[in-house]
């Protein structure tokens, strides 16, 4: 089993039963549904097929729901042209009879100070904030081209007002609440207070302080790379979204953000997510570039938990072909050398059950064990044992539903749901059901870790096993 999680999105190109059991079947972990298109018609459709699928299939599937967010666009009716530099206005309403960029955001003019840039269409266009008046800015054309209505926009030197949830948000949000979702992803996000807000809004609408969607901040915007290290406190998962993040930054920077970034969230055994534009020729063709999959490769080898796919699963031509590729560059790599640990992991978890888990780690390693068996009823012990790569089976098991889902998503995580809330029981069976399967034999050493015990306190019984 490969230990790298696929998240795929769904769209036209895969969105019926036949063809999400194929992806699965193919090696996809997680269900995307994009909230910047579709309806909550085809979205219901899309999380009714894959709960009726990890049902008959009997193995974790996520369900994640990514929030479309403040996403600014050109507010003008018409294409026109502009040159290189020349002066126009920048309002978020016709507010002169002169050539003028109209922005579709209440308050983001006003946010705008001279010498800020203002890119449109993926920085095809960019302005520079050359004057600030009354209700406009006077900008200059940094390249020219034609500007078309509805294109994205990006500010990436603007400290924006408004949060990462907009209105079309909060309703989104609540349809995937009341469809019980395993993850929701956030867009644009600026700071750890927005994360904040979100939680605390969804253990309102839940009525619960557990058992919550874990949210997936969208690391895109430069305020958020200024804000990385308490943004990844707040969050429950990182996703590296190299799209537009490669707008608002330097391109050549944006590997170097996202090497970054997965170690940071190693060091604070947080899940992340490299996406956008992995396998991105393969929306057209059925095989990959070699820099693609060198691109896969290398995000393996630096220890993401998981890698994305975006327009390749959910509008492309080979969406079935492009996570079996996926797949395969996974396992191709995990076999090799390149991608184990041979140090001592860093860590920035303080904590007298990080080292707990973090011993556990290390007799696993030194008594030749063959498997690490745990109990994990929020999630927490398999992240944290997950974020030293270890390099024996991790098995999991809960009695949280919600949990099982979320393992969906974490490195290494092969998880087991169970009623009993017998742990020593629990265990018992996870050894049996790989015995069965051949994956442990008579002799086998393995670590067993059954939680936190008692229960709010920072105990766990860990031992050595021969099955």
């Amino acid at each position: 089993m490969k230990k790298t999680r696929i998240v795929a999105t769904i769209g036209p190109a895969s969105d019926s039963k036949e063809n999400m059991r194929k992806i699965v079947e193919a090696g996809v972990n997680v269900f995307r549904l994009n909230f910047s298109h579709g309806t909550h018609k085809t979205h219901q459709n899309i999380i009714d097929l894959a709960k009726e699928l990890r049902t008959e299939i009997k193995r974790p599937l996520g369900i994640l729901a990514d929030l479309q967010g403040p996403r600014i666009r050109v507010g003008n009716a018409e294409p026109f042209e502009i040159e290189k530099g020349e002066i126009i206005f920048v309002s978020d309403k016709r507010a002169t009879d002169e050539k003028e960029l109209i922005i579709d955001s209440d308050g983001v003019v006003s946010s705008l100070q001279i010498g800020e840039r203002i890119l449109v269409e993926d920085g095809l266009m960019k302005f520079v904030v050359v004057e600030k008046l009354e209700n406009s800015v006077r900008a200059e054309v940094l390249n020219g081209g034609t500007i078309k209505p509805r294109k994205g926009m990006n500010l990436p030197d603007t400290k924006l007002t408004f949060g990462a949830v907009t209105e079309k948000d909060k309703l989104d949000l609540e349809f995937a609440l009341k469809n019980e979702v395993d993850f929701v992803a956030l867009s644009f996000v600026s700071n750890a207070q927005e994360v904040l807000e979100t939680r605390e809004s969804m253990k309102k609408f839940l009525g619960r302080q557990d058992s919550l969607p874990q949210i997936i901040v969208k690391v895109e915007r430069k305020e958020a790379i200024d804000n990385i290290d308490e943004i990844i406190t707040a969050t429950d998962v990182v996703m590296v979204a190299r799209g537009d993040l490669g707008i608002e930054m330097a391109e050549s920077k944006v590997i170097l953000y996202q090497k970054e970034i997965i170690a940071k969230c190693l060091q604070a055994a947080k899940t992340v997510i490299v996406a956008t534009q992995m396998l991105d020729s393969m929306i057209n063709n059925p095989i990959p570039t070699r820099a693609e999959v060198s691109d896969v490769t290398n995000a393996v080898i630096d220890h993401t938990d998981a890698v994305m796919l975006s327009g390749e699963s959910a509008s492309g031509k080979y969406p079935i072909e492009a996570v079996a590729t996926m797949t395969q560059i996974i396992s191709d790599t995990e076999e090799s050398p390149f991608d184990d640990i041979n140090e001592h992991f860093e860590h920035i978890i303080y904590s007298d059950y990080a080292s707990i888990m973090c011993s556990a780690h290390e007799m696993a390693i030194n008594s030749d064990a063959k498997a690490i068996v745990l109990f994990s009823e929020s999630g927490v012990s398999a992240r944290m044992m997950a974020h030293h790569r270890p390099e024996q089976m991790m098995l999991v098991g809960t009695h949280n539903p919600k949990t099982y889902n979320q393992m969906s998503i974490v490195w290494g995580a092969r998880a087991y749901f169970f009623e009993t809330q017998d742990r020593e029981e629990l265990v018992d069976t996870m050894i049996n059901i790989n015995k069965e399967a051949g994956r442990l034999s008579a002799g086998d050493k393995v670590i067993v870790i059954l939680g936190r015990v008692p229960k709010g306190k920072d105990i766990a019984l860990v031992g050595i096993r021969i099955v």
